[in-house]
C-alpha cells in the first residue's frame, strides 16, 4: 500500500463551526497534518454548540465541534495579542496552506494579512471560506452566514417548499457549509497541484453562497426552462415516500419506461392504457388519489427492505427512509466503516462520527485520532515548529497568550 495523498503537507487552519473545519478534517483523511488555532481558554465557538458532551475537565465540547476535528492538533493562541499573532505568522514559515474562515477583513484587522504572508513566503497557499467571499467585493461581503442563511438565499428553500406552508429552513443539516467544505478542499489541491508546476501559491477564495448556487443548481437551469417552483407549479416526476409496514420509503418515477415497470409490478398494467398517465403531469397529478393507495396497498405486509428489494429486482430506484437507529445498525455502513466510536469522558454511550468517505484501493486507512482537547498541542507545536524553549512558552502562557500548559483539573481520558 502506498502512503497517503497529502503525506508531507501541513496545514494551519485558522478556523471555526463547519464550513472549514469539515474541509480540514477531510485533508487530515487524506494525510495532511492539521494544526487548528484556536481560542486558548474557550477553544473555537463549535465547542459551545449543543448537543455535548464533557472534555476530561469537564468542559463542554459541543457537537459542531466534535464531528468535525477528527485528525488534527489543537494550538490554542490568542489572536487578539500582537504575540499570538506573530506566533501564527511565524508558523506559517513551516506549513503549505493556511486557511480561514473568519468574516473578510477580520483576520487582517488582527495583523494576520494573506497578502503578506504570501509576499513573505512565495510558496504558501491560503484559503478562506466566508458567506460571500472577498474578491470582487459582493454587496453581501460584511454579512455573517451561517449554512441556513445561504441555502435560504441559493433558492432550494422555496423550490422545494410545499403549497400553503413556509419554506422549511435547513431541513438537510448544514449543506452550506458541507458543500463548502468541499469546494475549498478542490480548490486547496489544485493550487497544490499548480504550485508543483509554477512554484508558488496562491489565495482560494470560497464563498458559501456560490457553493449553494453550484449545490442547488436546479433552480436557476430549471427557471429559465420555464419550470416556477416558487409558485407551487410541481415538478413532472412520480418523487414521494410511501408506507411499508415498518415506516417510510421513497419511490422515483422519471421516465415512461419506468412507470412501465411499476404498473407491471403493481398488478396495474391497464394503467398504461389510462390517458390519465400518458403523460408525466399526470402521474403527479392523481398521485395521492390512483398511484398512492395501490403502491401502499401493495407495501402492505411487508417491511420496506423487502419493498425496496422487489421494487430494485423490477428495475425501480427507491430506498429506505431511515431513522437515526436505522442508520447506525445499517450494514451497508459497517462494512464500509462509515461509524467511529468514540469513548466518551463520562461514562456514557460512545460518541459515533462519520468515518472517511473517500475509499482509495492503493491507500490503506489509517488510524483516527480522536478531537483535540482546548489546546492541547500547544507546546509541541510551538516549539518543535515556532522553536520556542520551555521558558518562551512559560511566559506566554502565564500571560494567558497561549493555552495553559497544564490544564487544571483531573485528567480523566
Amino acid at each position: 500500500m502506498a502512503g497517503a495523498p497529502l503525506d508531507g503537507i501541513r496545514v494551519l487552519a485558522l478556523e471555526q463551526m463547519q464550513a472549514l473545519p469539515f474541509a480540514t478534517q477531510l485533508l487530515g483523511w487524506l494525510g495532511a497534518e492539521v494544526i487548528k488555532v484556536e481560542h486558548p481558554i474557550k477553544g473555537e465557538s463549535g465547542r459551545a454548540a449543543t448537543p455535548s458532551m464533557p472534555d476530561p475537565w469537564g468542559r463542554p465540547v459541543g457537537a459542531t465541534f466534535l464531528r468535525n476535528n477528527l485528525n488534527k492538533m489543537s494550538v490554542g493562541i490568542d489572536l487578539k495579542d500582537p504575540r499570538g499573532v506573530e506566533l501564527v505568522i511565524g508558523l506559517a514559515e513551516h506549513v503549505d496552506v493556511v486557511a480561514e474562515n473568519f468574516r473578510p477583513g477580520v483576520l487582517a484587522r488582527l495583523g494576520v494579512d494573506f497578502e503578506s504572508l504570501r509576499e513573505r513566503y512565495p510558496t504558501l497557499i491560503t484559503c478562506s471560506v466566508s458567506g460571500f467571499g472577498s474578491d470582487p467585493a459582493s454587496p453581501y461581503r460584511d454579512w455573517a452566514a451561517y449554512a441556513s442563511i445561504v441555502e435560504a438565499m441559493s433558492g432550494i428553500y422555496m423550490f422545494s417548499r410545499r403549497p400553503d406552508e413556509p419554506p422549511r429552513a435547513n431541513p438537510v443539516g448544514a449543506l452550506g457549509d458541507i458543500s463548502s467544505a468541499l469546494f475549498a478542499v478542490i480548490g486547496i489541491l489544485a493550487a497544490l497541484r499548480q504550485r508543483d508546476e509554477v512554484g508558488t501559491g496562491q489565495h482560494v477564495d470560497i464563498a458559501m453562497f456560490d457553493a449553494m448556487i453550484s449545490m442547488s443548481d436546479v433552480v436557476p437551469a430549471f427557471h429559465s426552462l420555464g419550470v416556477r417552483r416558487d409558485e407551487g407549479q410541481p415538478l413532472e416526476v412520480l418523487l414521494d415516500s410511501f408506507a411499508a409496514d415498518d415506516g417510510w420509503f421513497v419511490l422515483q418515477v422519471g421516465r415512461e419506461h419506468q412507470f412501465a415497470k411499476l404498473a407491471e409490478l403493481l398488478g396495474h398494467a391497464e394503467w398504461l392504457d389510462d390517458e390519465r398517465f400518458n403523460t408525466r403531469a399526470g402521474w403527479v397529478r392523481h398521485c395521492d388519489a390512483v398511484i398512492r393507495p395501490a403502491i401502499e396497498g401493495w407495501a402492505q405486509g411487508q417491511t420496506r427492505a423487502q419493498v425496496c428489494d422487489r421494487l430494485a429486482a423490477a428495475g425501480l430506484v427507491s430506498g429506505p427512509v431511515f431513522k437515526a437507529a436505522d442508520v447506525v445498525s445499517d450494514p451497508h455502513v459497517a462494512l464500509r466503516d462509515m461509524l467511529i466510536s468514540t469513548e466518551r469522558t463520562d461514562g456514557g454511550d460512545p460518541l459515533l462520527q462519520p468515518g472517511n468517505p473517500i475509499k482509495m484501493s492503493d491507500v490503506a486507512q489509517s488510524p483516527t485520532k480522536r478531537f483535540p482537547w482546548v489546546g492541547e498541542h500547544t507546546a509541541e507545536v510551538l516549539s518543535n515548529l515556532g522553536g520556542l524553549s520551555p521558558a518562551e512558552l512559560d511566559e506566554l502562557a502565564a500571560f494567558g497568550v497561549i493555552s495553559p500548559l497544564v490544564p487544571e483539573g483531573p485528567k480523566v481520558f
